[in-house]
């Protein structure tokens, strides 16, 4: 092992102790998505995504949230429309606990690290290997 993949291996090894229980993958397809942009004096740029995702097979709808700063350049995003198929990787949110007094519920949602149109073949962060088929079963009422 080389001190590059050491480094490498110790940086994964460490990313997957402390965020390894919250991360998650979903597949689905938009039911929404709002894309923000805003300048802050033509220096500062901030881009924040929210997708509302049905997973396949299931009636319940996943929130997904992504947020970027970047000095100068655009943040860049890839374009997800209504009704694409979509499989997102990410971080499910921290358990709130409840207190007694307030009964306020926090709603779970997911931080996205990765998302990959399946119907346009376009990926936020590149991945190697090859895009997966999508496989979806039809399901039959008598």
């Amino acid at each position: 092992m080389s001190l590059k993949d050491k480094i490498a291996h110790y940086y994964t090894k460490s990313y997957l102790k402390k965020y390894g229980d919250r991360l998650t993958q979903v597949q689905g397809t938009v039911v929404s998505a709002k894309i923000t942009r805003k300048t802050i004096l033509w220096i500062f740029n901030k881009l924040s995504v929210t997708l509302l995702v049905r997973p396949e097979r299931s009636r319940n709808i996943v929130r997904c949230s992504y947020s970027k700063n970047r000095w100068f350049k655009k943040p860049d995003f890839i374009s997800v429309n209504q009704g694409n198929l979509v499989l997102i990787q990410g971080l499910k949110s921290r358990k709130v606990k409840k207190s007694k007094g307030k009964e306020k519920e926090k709603r779970e949602f997911i931080q996205l690290l990765n998302i990959r149109n399946m119907s346009t073949k376009k990926d936020l962060v590149p991945i190697e290997g090859k895009i997966p088929k999508v496989q979806r079963r039809v399901q039959r009422f008598k």
